[in-house]
């Protein structure tokens, strides 16, 4: 399934001081069986080539993609700004993924933060998609396992799929993340043997674009599995 050459786009997020526009690229292959929406994470921005290797094997996997920026990445900020701004721009990008291939259902991925910000958004109901996909996510600050981020995952009702290198300092110790999966509606573990926060291996030199895409095939097996035919 070939791709068509992505596409640029400018998406208008409602803010408390105002709409504001944030930068997003969206690629459709030939009959396209999903549709997913993906976030950067804290310290990237929605062009990392994590995330273009990851989609570019999305895409030839079948499933359409959208990459945004959040609003302080826009603004070529390294620091997040408020959880409601990222919430906000979720919900934005969600209905914009609705839209981009008629049929089909939508989820919601993230690099880290990425996906933390998509947890919360679909915690609260703003945003309503088939599944969710955590790429490492990020359970606590390294070493400080007392400050977990896993109070409002109960409340998602759609599937997710967590994605986690073993090497992980976010999800240290691993009981604590697997306590957590284990408290959620519907969700699954998946562990990348040796893999670290960007699931980059000791020993072994990978460009991110490469360690991105090979993701891919594990993503797309989980949703097919829970996407109805056509």
């Amino acid at each position: 399934m070939d791709p068509v050459a992505p596409a640029g786009h400018r998406l208008a997020v409602a803010l408390p001081s105002g709409t504001v526009e944030v930068s997003a690229d969206s690629s459709v292959p030939v009959d396209a069986w999903a549709t997913l929406a993906l976030a950067h994470g804290a310290g990237a921005g929605y062009r990392h080539p994590f995330l273009l290797g990851f989609a570019g094997a999305m895409n030839e996997l079948g499933v359409a993609t959208v990459r945004f920026n959040f609003p302080y990445s826009e603004l070529g900020r390294r620091m997040p700004g408020p959880a409601a701004h990222a919430i906000a721009t979720w919900t934005a990008a969600a209905g914009f993924a609705a839209a981009l291939v008629e049929g089909v259902p939508v989820w919601a991925a993230g690099k880290s933060y990425g996906g933390r910000m998509a947890s919360m958004a679909a915690a609260d109901g703003s945003i309503p998609p088939a599944g969710l996909v955590y790429l490492g996510y990020p359970l606590h600050p390294p070493g400080e396992p007392a400050k977990a981020r896993a109070a409002h995952l109960p409340n998602v009702a759609p599937p997710q799929l967590f994605v986690e290198g073993t090497n992980d300092p976010f999800v240290d110790p691993h009981a604590q993340l697997e306590e957590a999966v284990a408290g959620c509606q519907d969700a699954t573990l998946s562990w990348i043997e040796g893999g670290g926060h960007s699931f980059e291996i000791k020993g072994q030199k990978r460009p991110a674009a490469e360690i991105g895409a090979s993701l891919a095939p594990l993503v797309a097996e989980w949703m097919r599995v829970r996407t109805p035919a056509r």
